[in-house]
């Protein structure tokens, strides 16, 4: 049996997101996608719902406010870009609070609290999703969200306000996203922060030494303040 979530959230990137995340996991199905709260309330009513994604600072109601007024409301993983919220939000019995962007791993972490306290057996681990050929992620290029298969993403490269994504396909894309927040989101899919403009994929380095990592004819420097994590890595390998 799955559980049943519910999407609030009046961001499309972050109803991607989540959407990718679960579409990636075992145990859980999406029941309903609402960008606010009051279109929350009609499908509470409607249909049965074991698990709700809710964003906070949204139009119309605030996830807390929209929270506050069930008498008997599912579990609830608040998702937000904002952090100031986090006491409130542990007060109104919220399983998780996670901040945007969510990593996948951190996602995991989450379900996995909801789904012990339901008795669900977890099924679904990182380890299993790095190996994964099929994970995806959506990012927004240009005006549309873009599906990326993670495991064609050769390495990512920082441009200032963006980040370029260069595929083993041939294939780059330029988002709209910091590095950092780049790094997050690839977490749990065995990639490394070679140097502060660099993320690399370590299924796809083909050599190294002291200096730089190399993807084929590629060769990626390796900063000073990430060497100790770039080693650890490739040792684990």
């Amino acid at each position: 049996m799955k559980l049943r979530c519910l999407l609030v959230d009046d961001e499309p990137p972050a109803l991607k997101v989540l959407e990718s995340h679960i579409s990636n996991s075992n145990g859980l199905e999406i029941a309903g996608v609402c960008k606010n709260a009051v279109e929350a309330m009609d499908v509470l009513q409607e249909k049965t719902i074991d698990l709700i994604f809710l964003d906070i600072k949204m139009p119309k109601l605030l996830g807390t406010d929209f929270l506050k007024s069930l008498s008997k409301p599912p579990k609830v993983i608040f998702v937000t870009a904002y952090r100031d919220y986090a006491v409130e939000g542990y007060e109104l019995d919220a399983i998780d609070y996670l901040v945007k962007p969510v990593s996948f791993e951190r996602f995991l972490k989450a379900v996995a609290r909801v789904k012990k306290m339901l008795g669900y057996e977890v099924t679904v681990q990182a380890e299993e999703y790095k190996n994964n050929p099929e994970a995806f992620v959506y990012l927004k290029v240009d005006k549309n969200m873009q599906k990326v298969v993670v495991n064609e993403i050769l390495y990512v490269e920082s441009w200032k306000d963006y980040v370029k994504l260069i595929l083993d396909t041939g294939k780059n894309f330029m988002v709209k996203q910091s590095i950092s927040s780049m790094e997050n989101l690839l977490s749990g899919h065995n990639f490394v922060r070679a140097h502060r403009s660099y993320i690399v994929s370590m299924n796809k380095v083909t050599g190294y030494n002291n200096l730089v990592l190399k993807l084929n004819d590629k060769e990626i420097p390796i900063g000073r303040l990430y060497k100790q994590q770039v080693m650890e890595a490739i040792n684990s390998r």
